[in-house]
């Protein structure tokens, strides 16, 4: 699967009473699916997917998916403790025609290295989806050593990392620690932006169900036009490395990474879609100055608030972001003001 862009880690709905609010969930969906993003993450860091137990999460990612336009790479945080439980939630993902999984590290034991290449190895044998590496210090206290991920990028079913170390350092290892993984080739559209399993789905449907005002009135048959998977290309890739920070987006895509899943794309996808637009325009200079368009928002709603803030930020830019589940509090007056002048200037 190509994973190049940007790719909003969206936000879980929730009503008051912290049940899922699902139909909130499908309005946000299906607004991010009218965006240039290249796709969306569904139940990451940001969808606070630590909070939901194994049913909850099958249905936000049910949700999710069926208001996703097919042509939006679609990519599912399904990170448990067990290696069973991942490939369990993993393996509904591909029931629903995800593209690719994202598997935090495990972190309530201290696991060594060889623990840890164990753990996605043995997710990876056993995946039915391609597997996206997931380190985020911050939260797990662990970071999957450069060498480790060298390691594991020789597998043919892990295709790339979700860095979130905020170090374009180690987005720069990492990215030349991984230059001689294994090249893959994957499909791609004439345009040479990903092709999803559910665009197949989606042309196959068409084709079946192609029907002309004159067969209904009882004309003549008229063949549907032939499907456009007859024109895909395919691209040589090698390992992928995404950045998880927005505010480092512009300087880890110069240094290698392919791009980004970004927990303030949720709020400000447009905003960081036009670094990476600039950047791929050949633009540094615009891209620059877009970059830094978004170091506040980055440094204020997203690190200093959590999802508390990208929520508030959601509620301001057009999409549902609610309270967030206990113990997690919702922003006070005053955070809500402060959040609210960083992004009067990032609305979509």
């Amino acid at each position: 699967m190509l994973l190049e862009g940007v790719f909003p880690a969206i936000t879980t709905p929730f009503y008051p009473d912290g049940k899922l609010y699902l139909k909130k969930l499908e309005h946000n969906v299906d607004r991010y699916s009218r965006t240039p993003v290249a796709g969306l993450t569904i139940l990451g860091s940001t969808g606070e997917a630590v909070m939901l137990s194994d049913d909850e999460s099958r249905h936000v990612l049910h949700a999710a998916r069926h208001a996703a336009e097919a042509e939006k790479v679609l990519i599912a945080g399904v990170a448990r403790e067990s290696v069973a439980e991942t490939l369990r939630l993993a393996e509904y993902a591909a029931e629903q025609q995800y593209d690719a999984i994202l598997v935090r590290t495990p972190n309530y034991y201290p696991y060594s290295a060889l623990q840890i290449l164990t753990y996605y190895r043995t997710v990876a044998d056993n995946s039915p989806l391609p597997v996206i590496i997931y380190s985020i210090p911050k939260f797990t206290r662990y970071e999957v050593p450069v060498e480790v991920v060298a390691e594991l990028a020789q597998h043919k079913n892990i295709i790339s990392i979700k860095d979130s170390s905020g170090s374009v350092e180690r987005i720069a290892a990492l990215v030349a620690a991984t230059r001689n993984a294994p090249r893959r080739e994957v499909l791609v559209t004439q345009v040479f932006t990903a092709f999803t399993s559910r665009m197949m789905l989606a042309e196959a449907f068409l084709q079946t169900n192609f029907v002309t005002a004159e067969s209904l009135t009882g004309g003549p048959i008229v063949m549907a036009p032939p499907l456009s998977v007859r024109a895909m290309r395919k691209k040589e890739i090698g390992f992928q490395v995404l950045t998880g920070s927005a505010s480092q987006l512009f300087d880890s895509l110069m240094t290698g990474a392919t791009g980004g899943i970004l927990a303030l794309g949720a709020c400000t996808p447009q905003a960081c879609q036009e670094i990476y637009t600039a950047w791929k325009d050949n633009d540094p200079a615009l891209a620059a100055a877009k970059q830094q368009r978004v170091v506040e928002a980055s440094t204020v709603v997203l690190a200093k608030y959590g999802v508390p803030g990208v929520k508030h930020a959601c509620d301001l830019n057009g999409y549902y972001g609610g309270r967030p589940r206990l113990p997690l509090l919702p922003l006070d007056a005053g955070q809500q003001s402060e959040v609210a002048r960083i992004m009067a200037d990032l609305r979509n």
